[in-house]
């Protein structure tokens, strides 16, 4: 029986790029049994009825309100029907065999709950790109980071990382996931809006016995930042206080409090790093993420039988800021040999 496979475009206000990106998605995804879909999350530049108007064939989901990245994909997903979903960015293009790169992954891991593509940059395709590069890892105090990309340093690709590997998560630019393995997780946690949403889904499926893959040979192209800059207050605001809830949700009872506590101190010095930089305008985004993780966290579903974080794949056992900042290790290669298997 052929797998089935619907690719969904998550769409804000991002018209401009969906007229350049959607005819590579759709040159490069071909099959009878591809099926892609454009859900406009409530824009206001036109882009649904540009959709509607040019590419009548593709299937259309007009969500009534944004929804932010995982209310969004929660509304759109819902009832689906395919073996595989694909969450693609608005401004990521994929290349030719992709897709059967991603199935040809799956058949040979029975147990792979998500996967994802090699993430490169679209304007410097020798690179990495941020969101995801070769894939999603985490430190003891739940820093993210990526083969390819720690904290701002983002590394040329030399063909380091084309072989195929476990991680902690794959990036929402781009996530392979299994529907079956999407429905168990119970799709994204609305309480995220955007940002991190999808860290927390792979840490779930984790724990839930999901495997999460790279898959090298599957490439796509990704400009960054479409719907939110990196320079934006907005942006720190939600990483820092969905990091926050992404750990209190996550971590295993034993571990809860003494991360967090020290997470916390963390961001005492984050915070120091943007006064540093000039980025004053940041701070209050951090101060206000804390608060408003309080006020959120006892809404939470807090895991009782989570696996202890060192525990899972992908987690590296020494502090990211100090293997980074003090020890000089600013590539994953360096890395690697203090990484859990």
């Amino acid at each position: 029986m052929k797998i089935t496979i619907d690719i969904v475009i998550l769409n804000y206000n991002t018209c401009g790029l969906l007229q350049n990106i959607l005819p590579k998605v759709i040159e490069n995804s071909k099959g009878d049994t591809v099926n892609i879909v454009v859900a406009d999350n409530h824009s206001s530049d036109g882009s649904a009825d540009f959709i509607q108007e040019n590419y009548p064939d593709i299937e259309l989901i007009r969500i009534p309100e944004n929804m932010g990245y995982a209310g969004g994909y929660n509304y759109c997903l819902k009832n689906r029907t395919a073996d595989y979903l694909v969450l693609l960015n608005s401004d990521a293009e994929p290349a030719p065999g992709w897709l059967e790169a991603l199935t040809a992954l799956a058949e040979k891991h029975p147990k792979m709950g998500a996967a994802q593509p090699n993430i490169i940059d679209f304007n410097n395709r020798n690179k990495f790109e941020y969101a995801g590069a070769a894939g999603g890892f985490m430190d003891k105090y739940g820093y993210p980071f990526c083969r390819g990309r720690i904290f701002g340093n983002v590394e040329v690709n030399n063909g380091q990382y084309e072989a195929e590997m476990r991680l902690f998560w794959a990036t929402g630019a781009a996530l392979f996931i299994k529907r079956e393995a999407w429905e168990k997780a119970g799709g994204l946690d609305e309480a995220f809006f955007a940002h991190m949403e999808e860290i927390d889904l792979c840490w779930r499926l984790q724990n839930m016995g999901y495997e999460i893959w790279s898959c090298p040979a599957s490439k796509v192209y990704h400009i960054g930042g479409a719907t939110l800059s990196n320079q934006s207050p907005r942006k720190t605001y939600l990483n820092f206080r969905n990091n926050l809830l992404m750990l209190y949700k996550n971590l295993h009872p034993q571990e809860r409090e003494s991360v967090i506590f020290k997470r916390k101190l963390l961001d005492g010095l984050a915070a120091c790093f943007f006064i540093l930089q000039g980025k004053v305008s940041h701070i209050p985004q951090i101060v206000r993420a804390h608060r408003d993780f309080e006020k959120m966290k006892s809404a939470l579903a807090a895991g009782k039988n989570n696996k202890k974080l060192i525990s899972l794949c992908g987690v590296l056992f020494t502090g990211l800021v100090f293997s980074y900042f003090v020890k000089g290790k600013k590539t994953w290669n360096k890395l690697s040999s203090d990484l859990t298997n």
